[in-house]
């Protein structure tokens, strides 16, 4: 019990740097600013033609999309850029417990203020949303005119007829969420690793990361290569199942006709490059040499 103690105060410390935190609090406003721009699209194309809209439907149709995940995920970076925080604190915590019960207090942390932050992602596009929708786990018209028609791809609206016709908005943004958040922790652990392995490489590698996913998307590989139909539909399989961001994109996954990744998949290899990252995380802080701020080296 002691240990567990350590370790969720630990976490909580993290938490109580928010305060005081620029960062953190510039990555909420930022993700915010997001949200509203990016839904609004779908909010003003429903009020201009007056059609009804499911409360989540914002939800999904934004960030069913890989260039929207990628943008938000990218305040991440923000929020866990200094980590792991030395401030004068962080001897107290390390001389009253062990290396790894600290470490584990961070990774804790990490999760947490992960998951927090997508949370804070979906409950804004559902405020934004407002009294205009209903909460029947139904499609609504305007989802219906966006995805049997070219209307949603002219206005960049994600809206899939194989997402409508084969699940319903309540799983559908359950399942987004779960991505994004995945998608979201293999981030923040490959920023933490990178700044314990060397100096602040964090941003650098976060942000290779998140460009890495971008490149491999379908669309961004057949533009550049010049792929034919045929050659497209291949690299989408292929890049479906290689590039982090496809895992994370909801519409790229196999509804039962086609070869890409299964949801289970998807979270399979997001918990599988979570832990590998954190536990790279714990070998490395057996020999990290920390330097703390406001103290002499």
């Amino acid at each position: 019990m002691r240990s567990l103690r350590q370790i969720v105060r630990t976490a909580a410390r993290g938490f109580g740097r928010w305060r005081h935190s620029p960062q953190v609090w510039l990555a909420f406003a930022l993700g915010f600013i997001a949200c509203f721009l990016l839904s609004g699209k779908v909010l003003d194309f429903a009020s201009a033609h007056g059609t009804s809209l499911q409360l989540f439907e914002p939800f999904i149709w934004v960030f069913g999309d890989a260039d929207s995940i990628l943008l938000i995920s990218l305040c991440l970076l923000l929020l866990f850029a200094d980590l792991p925080a030395l401030d004068n604190e962080a001897p107290l915590f390390l001389v009253r417990t062990t290396r790894l019960r600290w470490m584990a207090g961070q990774v804790l942390y990490l999760a947490l203020a992960t998951l927090l932050f997508v949370g804070f992602i979906l409950l804004s596009t559902c405020a934004l949303t407002g009294a205009c929708a209903y909460k029947a786990n139904l499609w609504s018209s305007t989802a219906a005119v966006l995805g049997y028609s070219n209307i949603g791809e002219s206005i960049c609206i994600p809206a899939f007829v194989k997402v409508l016709e084969l699940t319903f908005p309540y799983p559908c943004a359950l399942h987004i969420f779960g991505l994004m958040l995945g998608y979201s922790l293999v981030l923040s652990s490959v920023i933490f690793f990178f700044n314990l392995l060397r100096g602040k490489l964090g941003m650098i590698a976060g942000t290779l990361f998140s460009g890495f996913g971008f490149f491999l998307t379908p669309q961004t590989i057949t533009e550049l290569l010049g792929l034919s139909t045929r050659q497209g539909s291949t690299a989408n399989i292929l890049f479906g199942w290689l590039s982090p961001l496809n895992h994370a994109t909801y519409y790229m996954h196999n509804f039962g006709y086609d070869s890409l990744p299964r949801l289970e998949d998807s979270y399979l290899f997001f918990a599988a490059a979570s832990l590998l990252f954190y536990g790279l995380s714990f070998w490395r802080v057996r020999g990290y040499a920390f330097y703390f701020t406001g103290t002499e080296r």
